[in-house]
């Protein structure tokens, strides 16, 4: 079953018209719930200065503020509101958050779309192949927080090296770049005159060091998968609980997020059913799981030397697929 045969023959029109119809308020039940974690936690932390508990409190707001781009990636998209122009305010603030600037990145993230898998096209596959070094590096962060505060720095300085970015699009994402330099110099300055370490203590400094698990979700969603022009073969699903789903914004069905981007992410499990019924398996693994099989898959050879249309992470139990079962 091929990517066309199953956007073309999966949805009849009227289906399509409903998965597709936004809604304000899950868009705001959503977004609420998950900045009054942050808040709740941020309180927390403040009360646990000075103890033990510190590490715990720190811990869990960084892992909220990560997951945060779940919700930047939904606003790119414009499916979390109904109202469009509240995709644009919290998609913006919350791009200036993730030091992952809206324009730059839904400019990448498109081309994602477009050219899924496309080692020339793909916004977020315009990388080397990876050695287990590399990857490692990538995992833990280092070389994902390098890539946003260099690249930030560098198309403020008007420097566009990216393919995806179109000669017509260059001067907003410069100019985006620059606002954000700004607003981060500001806070620094106001920061240093007031004697505050709170950029540092609720939002830098735990955002940063719990990267890797965001990175968890990130670095399974195609990875070790064919390269070829097929939605089933490209993309992968993530099998998780309830909990992780609702952090991740409902991205670990990113199967069915490919399939339809367009479809809000609290409609993605009624579409991932659809795409069960019509395919049968798709390709699916849990975070540790797939951790551990293209780890030991990069020590054995680097990435580039496995085969580009063929599927080379799979579950450590064997076989081709997992079949996406409801939870």
């Amino acid at each position: 079953m091929d990517a066309s045969f199953s956007r073309r023959q999966l949805l009849t029109p009227s289906e399509l018209r409903a998965l597709t119809e936004r809604s304000d308020a899950k868009g705001w039940a959503q977004m609420l719930g998950h900045l009054a974690a942050i808040a709740l936690v941020g309180v927390m932390h403040a009360f646990a200065m000075g103890s033990l508990w510190v590490l715990l409190t720190g811990f869990v707001l960084g892992v909220l503020l990560n997951f945060l781009y779940a919700a930047q990636h939904e606003l790119s998209h414009a499916t979390v509101f109904k109202t469009r122009v509240l995709n644009e305010i919290f998609g913006r603030a919350i791009g200036f958050v993730q030091i992952f600037p809206r324009d730059y990145d839904q400019i990448m993230h498109f081309a994602h779309h477009q050219h899924t898998q496309n080692w020339e096209k793909d916004g977020e596959l315009v990388r080397e192949p990876y050695t287990i070094g590399t990857y490692l590096l990538w995992l833990f962060g280092v070389t994902y927080w390098r890539n946003r505060v260099f690249g930030v720095v560098r198309r403020a300085r008007g420097i566009i090296i990216e393919p995806y970015i179109r000669a017509e699009e260059e001067n907003k994402v410069i100019r985006e770049s620059r606002i954000h330099l700004l607003g981060y110099g500001l806070i620094a300055a106001v920061a240093l005159v007031v004697g505050s370490w709170a950029p540092l203590t609720f939002w830098l400094i735990p955002m940063v060091l719990t990267k890797p698990v965001h990175q968890l979700q990130n670095t399974i969603e195609h990875l070790g998968l064919s390269h070829e022009d097929d939605i089933l073969e490209n993309t992968r699903s993530t099998r998780t609980n309830t909990l992780f789903r609702w952090l991740c914004w409902q991205m670990p069905y990113h199967t069915a997020h490919h399939t339809f981007p367009a479809v809000p992410f609290w409609k993605l499990r009624r579409l991932n059913d659809k795409i069960e019924a019509a395919a049968g398996t798709v390709h699916r693994m849990g975070w540790i799981e797939f951790q551990i099989e293209v780890i030991s898959k990069l020590m054995a050879k680097d990435e580039g030397q496995y085969p580009m249309n063929e599927v080379w992470v799979l579950p450590a139990a064997g076989g081709r697929t997992r079949r996406v079962a409801a939870e």
